[in-house]
């Protein structure tokens, strides 16, 4: 068993970057969904569908959801399914440095997922003064 990834993002942006790590990576080593949600989207009606995303990568051993704004409808879907019973561990800021350092640790328990996940995002900032 491993730990399952499921992005929650707004729109365009968890596709992508599942289609970009699935292309260096290929295959992903962890079981990996994107949801995205609409601007226009009620909360409400997004629920189901982010409870069976989540179940659908949830091998037994809980689910690392990555968000792209914390605060933004993404985020707040994202601390509503992490209430429902599976195992959910949350960061934000989600970037590809962040998601291929996740893939790249698929060993780890979903208690130190998290920490990966964000070194991974400020890892990959770097400052190029050329």
């Amino acid at each position: 068993m491993s730990v399952g990834v499921l992005l929650i993002t707004h729109s365009g942006i968890g596709s992508a970057l599942v289609a970009v790590a699935n292309r260096l990576l290929n295959p992903l080593p962890l079981r990996t969904e994107a949801l995205e949600v609409p601007f226009d989207a009620d909360p409400d009606a997004l629920l189901p569908l982010a409870s069976a995303a989540l179940r659908r990568v949830d091998d037994g051993d809980g689910v690392l959801v990555l968000t792209d704004l914390y605060g933004a409808s993404p985020s707040n879907l994202a601390a509503r399914v992490s209430r429902l019973g599976t195992p959910v561990r949350r960061v934000s800021a989600l970037n590809l440095p962040m998601l291929l350092r996740v893939m790249n640790y698929s060993e780890l328990e979903l208690d130190q997922l998290p920490a990966i996940a964000a070194a991974g995002a400020r890892n990959g900032v770097i400052l190029d003064d050329a």
